[in-house]
């Protein structure tokens, strides 16, 4: 039986996924290189310092550990400048209705982000009665894969993992999701996220007993 639902946040409950390109791209561009949409897809789930990585290595540029946290702080404030601008009206198809019939049958909710700046897009979403457990980027020291981020929801929410499903559209947050026992679902493209044993489109229509009757089907 489910008890609760840990959510990613970009991708699934909202797109920031676009203004972390711009905000990324326009830091490679001023470093004197560029990269695409394909690129920006493998730093979906990671956190800032390893998407920072990830980029250095495509413009074959060298810096300093000093230097990175500089380039990643500086990153950071031209994404939060879009998302300090966000509203609800952002909030992806289908999500209110279902957070909404979660809490009506009592199931316990977190979110489980690389982000340091979840809280802050909660709060900006008008969504923070949904989730009281915010795991993010400052409370962890492992990316996903590693599953810490979502052990830590679980344990924050007093559920184990067998009772919980983790919503994920990142390939490396279906595979820390899997490595912690969850049940993961995963949100999008069926061909990225292969691993995971159920893939949905979005939340439209989506209620929680059709998810559970899905999982028992195909993992027992």
């Amino acid at each position: 039986m489910i008890k609760a639902c840990i959510f990613d946040l970009d991708g699934v409950i909202v797109d920031t996924a676009k203004y972390h390109f711009i905000a990324w791209r326009q830091l490679a561009n001023a470093l004197g290189f560029d990269f695409g949409h394909e690129d920006n897809e493998k730093l979906k789930g990671i956190s800032r310092m390893d998407s920072l990585n990830h980029i250095l290595s495509w413009g074959n540029v060298q810096k300093s550990a000093e230097e990175k946290i500089r380039l990643a702080t500086q990153k950071n404030e031209v994404y939060r400048s879009y998302i300090l601008q966000m509203d609800k009206s952002e909030i992806l198809p289908g999500v209110l209705d279902f957070l909404e019939s979660l809490k009506a049958k009592g199931i316990k909710m977190a979110i489980g982000s690389a982000s340091k700046n979840a809280p802050t897009i909660i709060q900006q979403l008008e969504l923070a009665d949904y989730f009281p457990v915010i795991i993010d980027g400052s409370k962890v020291s492992k990316s996903k894969p590693d599953p810490e981020v979502f052990l830590k929801a679980a344990t924050e929410l007093d559920v184990l993992p067998t009772e919980s499903i983790v919503f994920e559209d990142a390939e490396a947050g279906i595979e820390a999701a899997i490595a912690g026992g969850f049940y993961p679902i995963g949100v999008g493209d069926a061909t990225v996220l292969h691993r995971a044993p159920l893939v949905i489109a979005g939340f439209v229509g989506v209620d929680l007993e059709g998810l559970e009757h899905a999982l028992t089907t195909i993992v027992g």
